[in-house]
């Protein structure tokens, strides 16, 4: 199995030199990606970030939205920012694509799943070794987050944005959570047990909005930003 040779490997003995030399390379190949996204994506201006399942199929009710609420971004000017692939980042950009907008993808490579769309400009994939780098360009580049329903990883995204607000190490920009049927289960356990023990303040379950619709959710991106000159988070 791949999997276990994976994992056999990791505890092989390695010399000092091995190590050393790797660790470098990986070190470059890591600033290159911050290089090539920084100079990239600074020129494109004022963006939304969507987030949401690679596989929700394009008859379901929430790649409809997705769409959308693009649509509606782009018409406004906003560029859009999805993670590059397939449902609801494809979702995303064809919706910034057939408006006009500008459409940007944040690939990564992947043993499965992952392919990018072709509703990208093509000025604008960018494609990704490290989650953790791809994540900084979301956060830095992004003024606003769209988050429909997904798995893991966009709940990781999620979570990494509500973090960074929480603790002040960017600035707050609105977080919209389209589904409340999808969300309830849990925000409520978030609300009862995570607030219930102390972990978190009132004040923390007021960093993201609960919609239902397209126009609901663009809204409020508009809405937040008639106060707010807007500029990289950090």
């Amino acid at each position: 199995m791949v999997k276990d040779d994976k994992i056999r490997r990791s505890f092989a003995n390695k010399t000092w030199q091995e190590i050393k030399v790797k660790d470098s390379w990986q070190i470059f190949k890591i600033m290159a990606e911050f290089v090539d996204g920084f100079e990239k994506l600074a020129k494109i201006g004022p963006c939304v970030s969507i987030f949401g399942s690679a596989r929700t199929k394009s008859d379901h009710k929430y790649y409809e939205i997705t769409v959308e609420i693009a649509r509606l971004l782009a018409d406004k000017g906003y560029g859009v920012i999805s993670g590059g692939g397939p449902g609801i980042m494809e979702a995303a950009n064809k919706g910034a694509h057939d408006a006009g907008g500008k459409s940007v993808g944040l690939n990564i490579e992947l043993p499965f799943e992952q392919f990018h769309n072709k509703y990208i400009d093509r000025d604008k994939l960018l494609e990704f070794n490290y989650f953790f780098v791809r994540k900084v360009m979301f956060t830095k580049y992004s003024q606003g987050y769209i988050v429909m329903p997904g798995g893991f990883g966009t709940m990781d995204e999620l979570f990494e944005a509500i973090t960074l607000i929480q603790t002040g190490k960017i600035a707050r920009f609105p977080i919209v959570l389209v589904g409340t049927e999808y969300w309830k289960g849990l925000f409520d356990w978030i609300a009862n047990s995570m607030l219930g023990n102390a972990y978190i303040s009132e004040e923390d379950l007021k960093l993201y909005r609960f919609v239902d619709t397209a126009e609901e959710a663009a809204d409020h991106i508009f809405r937040f930003y008639d106060k707010y000159l807007m500029k990289p988070n950090f």
